[in-house]
């Protein structure tokens, strides 16, 4: 992968409190903000391999890539409700950061 778009995924992601992954269209997971790091990402696994295949029932990733646009859905885990998105880079269409809200935030509370 190109170090650019590593060190971009860093500086746009690095500081955002949720788990956030650049992934490749091959589950390969490229790069991690330390949240994700925190609660267990890998870099070089398959994010498949992460969580367990339940947690992955609800992947949108073939969508967002096929479609070139960024997917979202709605569920729930850990008794809260989680929003997921799978967005495709613009110029390197077999990439997408992951990340979902909710995961490790409550919004409900204030900051």
């Amino acid at each position: 992968m190109n170090e650019k778009v590593i060190e971009a995924f860093h500086m746009m992601w690095g500081n955002f409190p949720e788990p956030v992954m650049l992934i490749h269209k091959s589950r390969e997971i490229l790069a991690i903000n330390d949240v994700c790091r925190n609660a267990g990402g890998v870099i070089g696994v398959k994010c498949s391999e992460l969580g367990g295949p339940e947690r992955h029932k609800g992947c949108l990733a073939n969508q967002a890539i096929a479609l070139k646009k960024t997917i979202y859905s709605k569920s729930e885990a850990g008794g809260k409700q989680v929003i997921g998105y799978w967005m495709p880079l613009t110029d390197y269409p077999d990439v997408y950061v992951h990340f979902g809200v909710g995961v490790m935030v409550d919004y409900d509370k204030p900051c």
